[in-house]
């Protein structure tokens, strides 16, 4: 990508709010630099001059020309306070850089936003981008059980090679962070205003930690900016896009979180919720995302991987109970000793009656059962073991 070209994505990143689709279209038909020029011919002369755009971007009919008025309109007021050499001078001062489609650390994930893919990042610390990343959301106002499963699965995905993305903010956000640290391994905090300005403050050395230890800090706003609730809304997709399946951890009914696991649908991302009691607010935008099929059910870091892996690759190893001493037996000696009762004793013929075995079989599996430590013979007959009291039957 030529200078002119990357210089004009930062701009355009200044210029156009977060998730602008017609900022979007124009530059992806036109190319940013020449996009740039355009609006800046149309900002001068007061009316723009469709026929040089429909030279790059097509034949544009009466709809298309009334979403780029509208869009001038709002690009108009905010271009004259738009300052180039300031956003720099301010990313300069923190060690940020601007991550442009691409660069080798531009996460390809957010191509697939289409029109409404950020123009440029800007980024500190260590690479943007990871092929095997996992976005960790959850609420805010999380419990102690959500915090404590965040950070555990955190732990888990970066030991096993796994970039954690999430969003920075206070509650899951943190503890999928300091997992991620704990594990040794990547984090990227995808922020909703500028990379100089730490929010929430409480945060700050979270992220001053994740720059250290070779993470990453980016957001698709310069340095300075503001982070609103509509930049919120839409960092969330940038979350959802930069990894390979989002993770809901924790969220109450109404959460942003939830808009991050839409967003990571709609990209067809695998998407997981792990439960939480069915009496914990906190987990019902959890639960509601597995009974709409939103999400799938994800209780550990292993599931996890396999949700965001890769197929017949990172599949989870099929778990099953440990053997007991009855899961060893015969069939025939099971059905012998489910013949006993749970308390009393009884003789063998009874035993070969209620098993349907013969008296000879029934004596036999007895026997085999004393030599494993699971029933004893009294006066009165047979009865089970100290110790492997009967199931109920």
């Amino acid at each position: 990508m030529t200078e002119d070209e990357r210089d004009a994505r930062a701009v355009w990143s200044a210029l156009a709010e977060p998730g602008d689709e017609v900022a979007g279209a124009l530059v992806q038909a036109c190319g940013a630099a020449r996009a740039l020029s355009w609006v800046d011919a149309a900002i001068a002369a007061g009316a723009p001059d469709w026929a040089a755009l429909e030279g790059p971007a097509g034949a544009t009919g009466d709809r298309t020309r009334r979403r780029v008025s509208a869009g001038l309109a709002r690009w108009a007021v905010r271009r004259a306070r738009v300052e180039p050499a300031r956003d720099r001078e301010a990313a300069a001062r923190v060690a940020a850089r601007v991550v442009v489609p691409g660069d080798a650390e531009w996460p390809a994930g957010l191509d697939d936003l289409g029109v409404a893919a950020p123009f440029a990042l800007w980024v500190r610390g260590g690479p943007a981008a990871s092929q095997r990343a996992v976005a960790l959301v959850g609420a805010r106002a999380c419990s102690a059980y959500g915090e404590r499963v965040a950070v555990d699965l955190a732990v888990d995905l970066a030991r096993r090679g796994w970039q954690v993305v999430s969003g920075g903010a206070y509650g899951i956000d943190a503890g999928a962070h300091r997992g991620a640290l704990l594990g040794e391994g990547r984090t990227l905090v995808v922020l909703a205003g500028g990379v100089d300005r730490a929010y929430p403050v409480g945060n700050a050395r979270l992220l001053e930690e994740v720059v250290h230890t070779g993470g990453a800090v980016a957001s698709e706003v310069p340095p300075g900016a503001v982070p609103t609730r509509s930049r919120f809304l839409q960092r969330n997709r940038l979350i959802a896009a930069s990894a390979r399946a989002t993770v809901v951890v924790e969220a109450a009914w109404r959460s942003g979180a939830a808009s991050t696991a839409h967003h990571a649908a709609r990209l067809l991302r695998p998407v997981g919720a792990v439960p939480g009691p069915v009496t914990s607010a906190a987990s019902a935008g959890c639960h509601r995302l597995l009974r709409d099929g939103v999400a799938v059910c994800v209780t550990d870091a292993a599931e996890v991987v396999e949700l965001a892996g890769e197929a017949g690759t990172d599949a989870v190893a099929e778990a099953s109970a440990p053997d007991g001493p009855r899961d060893r037996l015969p069939p025939v000696a099971r059905r012998v000793l489910d013949a006993l009762p749970r308390r009393g004793a009884r003789g063998a013929d009874e035993v070969a009656v209620r098993a349907g075995t013969t008296p000879g079989e029934a004596r036999d599996m007895l026997g085999l059962l004393e030599l494993d430590g699971l029933v004893r013979r009294e006066a009165a007959g047979w009865v089970v073991a100290d110790g492997h009291e009967q199931r109920p039957g």
